[in-house]
């Protein structure tokens, strides 16, 4: 029978939560709000300016103005906005198991 640990044997049994999670949690936020706005970004152009007959369409660089906006422009918008997200808002955080808390 296995040995049940109890607070006499002098195990800590308070919970501290890594103060990595917290950086992780606000990451991943910043992650799905880009996400949220690319897809706005793709709908707003794809459908507001797609929605039209064939025959009203403009074209940019030999390519309808809709998908132009839409995929050609937000992809890199949206790529520029995400290199300066992880470059000023994402912290190098360790992924080893060092309690010691090596957030910098």
């Amino acid at each position: 029978m296995a040995d049940k640990p109890n607070s006499d044997q002098g195990l800590d049994t308070k919970f501290q939560e890594d103060p990595r999670f917290k950086v992780s949690h606000r990451e991943a936020i910043i992650g799905i709000v880009i996400a949220v706005a690319n897809f706005m970004w793709w709908f707003a152009f794809a459908y507001g300016l797609g929605s039209k007959p064939v025959e009203e369409y403009t074209y940019i660089l030999g390519l309808p103005a809709w998908f132009f906006f839409s995929c050609v422009l937000g992809f890199v918008v949206f790529s520029c906005i995400v290199f300066l997200a992880v470059k000023f808002f994402y912290k190098e955080v360790p992924l080893d198991d060092d309690q010691g808390g090596g957030l910098k």
